[in-house]
């Protein structure tokens, strides 16, 4: 099945997006790479689970129970947890916050009410007032295009903390989401690989394979035949 979205943005500089889906029957997907992550809610057989989930630098398939309910916060790149270390969270290595009662959890030794897609702007707010969220200016900037006034070694160190992945990782990421843009908006294999600077076909369909999945021909739009 195809997972459909509830999404809307948030007044936060903190916050990618928030998000909000749910599953009728019990299935598995291809799971693309992210350099995000994210604080994920599932609730499913009356229960309700709260984790972080981290980035992904490859394509893989997950599974999902029927009857499930699914909000998250994403975060921008360069937001993080100094106590949570985003670096141990990569590759589905997600840490489940303990519960602390039906509608609370525990996090950074305090205990939350459990948040939802409505009133998750407040949560993250205070959160960021307490100090347990904070933001990397020198890796925001560096991700926004600019050069940082520190060594490249000291860059690469930020770069782990922040966000989990190398500077190098995240580029790589992005980039395949963007051919998957293109693609689907009818550009060719070739044109996509040459304006995105894949060094050729080849090396954009390896690419593709790796980070989302699927190849090239798999993403074009099929044209329908009379």
């Amino acid at each position: 099945m195809e997972f459909v979205f509830e999404t809307r943005s948030a007044d936060l500089s903190f916050v990618e997006t928030i998000w909000h889906t749910k599953s009728a029957s019990a299935g598995s997907f291809t799971s693309s790479a992210v350099s995000h992550w994210e604080i994920v809610i599932a609730t499913f057989n009356g229960k309700t689970k709260i984790v972080a989930r981290g980035p992904e630098t490859k394509a893989s398939l997950a599974d999902f129970p029927a009857q499930a309910e699914f909000f998250g916060i994403t975060f921008t790149l360069g937001t993080f947890m100094p106590h949570l270390p985003v670096k141990t969270l990569v590759d589905r290595q997600d840490a489940t916050l303990p519960e602390a009662s039906n509608t609370c959890f525990w996090l950074h030794g305090v205990s939350w009410e459990l948040p939802t897609f409505e009133n998750a702007d407040v949560f993250v707010n205070r959160l960021i007032h307490q100090g347990i969220l904070v933001r990397d200016p020198v890796v925001e900037a560096a991700i926004q295009g600019h050069k940082p006034d520190i060594s490249i070694r000291s860059l690469q160190y930020r770069f782990l903390q922040a966000t989990g992945l190398t500077q190098k990782t995240i580029q790589q990421i992005e980039r395949a989401h963007r051919a998957v843009w293109w693609l689907e908006q009818g550009t060719s294999i070739l044109d996509t690989a040459f304006e995105l600077g894949y060094f050729d076909q080849a090396h954009l369909t390896n690419s593709l394979k790796h980070f989302i999945g699927k190849t090239p021909a798999q993403i074009i739009p099929k044209i329908a035949v009379p």
